[in-house]
């Protein structure tokens, strides 16, 4: 079987459709994240976007990403469904209606300290998926990707990958 390589202006008329579907998307953007995606980045996400590998990695990274936002999903939900078996052993153990709201206090306290800690590790390991997230982005080559904990430059980062998504559900010129 022979590969047929695209011709310049089959490569052109791709690369027009992708830069003009970007700046569409682009001009939807809040004004102040407009700013932040300026002709050049939206250029290069365009030619980047020529060869369709990004799609893939795009795809993928979402796909690990689903699966990690259910699994800590699931391990808060353990947590939780601990803490109400833990409450509810106790009514069962403690007799007086006293002890048990005593006892009922101590364990709210403890449970939601032990949430908050558990919160702030599910928190962490979300923001080092975003981390790893951004590294094979920016090692493909993908435009407008780096590391950066920066609220406003990952939400440009997430548009961007909106953007991606987006035209990767596209009939793209061949």
């Amino acid at each position: 079987m022979e590969f047929n390589e695209p011709t310049p202006e089959a490569l052109q008329r791709k690369l027009y459709f992708l830069l003009e579907q970007l700046q569409d998307m682009a001009r939807e953007l809040p004004p102040k994240y407009q700013m932040r995606v300026p002709s050049e980045l939206l250029s290069g996400l365009a030619n980047c976007l020529l060869n369709e590998t990004v799609f893939e990695i795009v795809k993928g990274l979402m796909e690990i990403q689903h699966v990690t936002e259910k699994h800590l999903f699931q391990q808060r939900q353990q947590i939780l469904n601990k803490h109400t078996l833990e409450i509810h052993n106790m009514i069962n153990t403690v007799p007086s209606p006293e002890q048990q709201e005593l006892q009922k206090t101590i364990l709210h306290s403890r449970h939601r300290e032990e949430l908050k800690h558990t919160d702030m590790k599910l928190v962490l390991q979300l923001d080092q998926k975003v981390s790893d997230q951004q590294v094979t982005l920016e090692k493909a080559g993908v435009p407008g990707f780096f590391v950066t904990n920066k609220p406003i430059e990952v939400k440009v980062q997430m548009y961007l990958l909106d953007f991606i998504l987006r035209l990767s559900n596209m009939e793209i010129p061949k």
